[in-house]
């Protein structure tokens, strides 16, 4: 006993005498923790408040932008956190079970594409009905919204990855007798991990996208709008405050790049190890953040005690007897995997039920007009997601292919895709007016602000997953110029791109309920289109005519999924594998 505590005494003096050395870096990690605290405590405070009436938000007072601007970016990080649990779930299920496929893959196809506007009142009475007496409702409510522009792309992507695991690996996995949670564990979720990464940052430029609408809803006389950086640029465009738009766009490109060096970059570093190499030199990309934070001694000693503590425990583990590994019997996972079927089933039929109660009074002519605008807002989306690919493609291969590139690059596309593009409407709008563009081709423009970073994001996510060894044998064999591009490259990221056209057309259907309807200088623009439709029923609180446009809308989306988008990720998977 006297043994163990001089040893622990000398243990103390250590740490000791290391707090002594602390340099700058540990001092801004302390204040940094520091800090997070204090915010998580204010925005418990913010959540658990008096439910508000209405808010006012001072544009004169530059200084309430900071706190704005974390309110959002909590409501983001937050939503983001909630998406990712979704995506690994929805995903996983979706990918090994093959019956459930057949209803989750077409659900999630409606789920992506179903305008804001559609269901935003709904859960938002909803939720203030729950929380009567707290701000708890609205914010959920926000957090909810900005989730339905993030998870779909990552659903999409996670799904198509397990699907895609090379099949060598997924032999070694059957060899060994890997069980479904070591499979995860040790080859899908690695596998999976670089198309996750780019598309998570993509997710968090869509769930910017709605964010004035998020935070700034009213609903006839009802106020429910959020102190936020999207009210306050909804304010400022209302009154036509340009020094206060300037301010809102510089605290939100600000907020980007913080979040792009704090956060995504050294996420996007670390998931450079699951690439799927047999070779090659590449050089890899860097972080300054991760070298700043590897500088730490604080943090070195908090690994080092890590790795302490870790084989401790497994030094204990290997004294005591054997115990047989726990793990869940296949059929266990199978019956849980059709419970949970039944139950979505259960609540789908319910949710139509009620939907044919709400749809009983519109009638033949609304709901012929309803498919003649339909027709205009596909021609809109395939247009967009076309003029898209023709500058994502190139765009996404030059960042993919070289680290250099990437690392200049990556931040200023992180810049332009997370910020909301409808916060650009009016500037867009005014030089449509100059220009005498009728708003018919203007809404396709629109549109392309916020839905081409998925192709690009995709695109670059595949390139940078290209094998090294198969770009050194393209440079040994002398394959160069357009024959590289349609030997290697185009087949390599075709996967990748089909992801981004199923949620860039996605995210275009979501995109025209404020492409198709803009208000501008006191009027009302509109171009027939199911989302001028459906936002014109929002506004007119119509909601039998709203259910049956986003009804539509979703059967247009499924149709077209059904009929393309399967077809080109069957053949994706067939031809334009690398793994198989």
């Amino acid at each position: 006993m006297i043994h163990m505590n001089q040893r622990t005494w000398g243990h103390a003096r250590a740490l000791l005498s290391r707090s002594r050395r602390v340099g700058w870096v540990d001092l801004l990690i302390v204040a940094g923790v520091a800090g997070l605290v204090f915010g998580v405590a204010g925005l418990a405070r913010e959540w658990t408040g008096e439910l508000r009436p209405s808010i006012q938000i001072d544009l004169d007072d530059v200084w309430t932008l900071p706190r704005y601007t974390l309110l959002s970016l909590s409501r983001g990080l937050f939503a983001y956190a909630l998406s990712l649990v979704f995506t690994l779930v929805y995903g996983y299920w979706a990918a090994k079970d093959h019956a459930a496929e057949k209803l989750l893959v077409p659900l999630l196809d409606i789920l992506q594409s179903i305008p804001v506007l559609s269901f935003l009142p709904g859960v938002v009475l909803a939720l203030v009905a729950v929380f009567p007496r707290s701000n708890v409702g609205l914010e959920l409510a926000a957090i909810l919204m900005i989730f339905t522009g993030q998870a779909w792309n990552m659903t999409f992507s996670f799904y198509h990855s397990v699907r895609s695991v090379p099949t060598d690996q997924s032999e070694v996995a059957a060899v060994y007798r890997l069980n479904w949670w070591q499979r995860l564990k040790w080859l899908e979720l690695p596998f999976s991990t670089m198309g996750l990464v780019w598309n998570s940052m993509m997710s968090m430029a869509g769930g910017w996208f709605f964010l004035m609408i998020t935070e700034s809803f009213q609903l006839g006389a009802k106020d429910f709008r959020l102190p936020g950086i999207g009210s306050y640029m909804t304010v400022a465009v209302e009154q036509g405050r340009a020094d206060a738009m300037l301010w809102a766009v510089l605290a939100m490109v600000l907020m980007i790049v913080a979040l792009d060096q704090l956060l995504w970059r050294p996420v996007v570093v670390w998931a450079q190890k699951f690439r799927v190499e047999e070779g090659g030199n590449e050089p890899a990309m860097t972080s300054w953040f991760l070298d700043v934070l590897d500088a730490s001694r604080l943090l070195s000693a908090i690994r080092r005690w890590a790795v302490r503590f870790q084989t401790r425990r497994a030094a204990v583990r290997v004294r005591r007897p054997a115990r047989p590994a726990l793990a869940v019997p296949p059929g266990w996972l199978a019956a849980g995997s059709r419970a949970a079927f039944l139950v979505l089933l259960a609540a789908l039929a319910f949710g139509a039920w009620k939907l044919f109660g709400l749809l009983h009074g519109v009638a033949a002519a609304e709901w012929l007009a309803t498919l003649g605008m339909a027709v205009w807002t596909l021609g809109r989306v395939l247009l967009a997601t076309a003029l898209g690919t023709l500058w994502a493609v190139p765009a996404g291969l030059a960042i993919g292919l070289s680290p250099r590139r990437a690392r200049v690059l990556q931040p200023l596309v992180q810049i332009a895709a997370s910020f909301p593009a409808p916060m650009l409407f009016p500037l867009v709008i005014a030089l449509f007016t100059a220009a005498a563009i009728p708003l018919g081709l203007g809404s396709v423009l629109l549109m392309l602000l916020g839905t081409q970073w998925y192709i690009l994001f995709n695109v670059v996510a595949g390139a940078m997953a290209i094998p090294a060894d198969l770009r050194e044998a393209a440079r040994s064999y002398a394959v160069v110029g357009w024959q590289r591009l349609w030997a290697l490259y185009l087949p390599a990221v075709f996967p990748y791109l089909v992801t981004g056209w199923v949620t860039a057309a996605g995210g275009a259907w979501n995109a025209s309920i404020v492409a198709e309807f803009v208000t501008f200088r006191g009027q009302v623009l509109t171009t027939p289109g199911l989302g001028a439709q459906i936002s014109a029923a929002s506004n007119r609180l119509d909601f039998p005519l709203l259910a049956a446009s986003t009804l539509v809308m979703s059967a247009v989306v499924v149709l077209f999924n059904r009929t393309v988008w399967r077809r080109c990720y069957a053949l994706a998977e067939r031809r334009f594998s690398l793994n198989k």
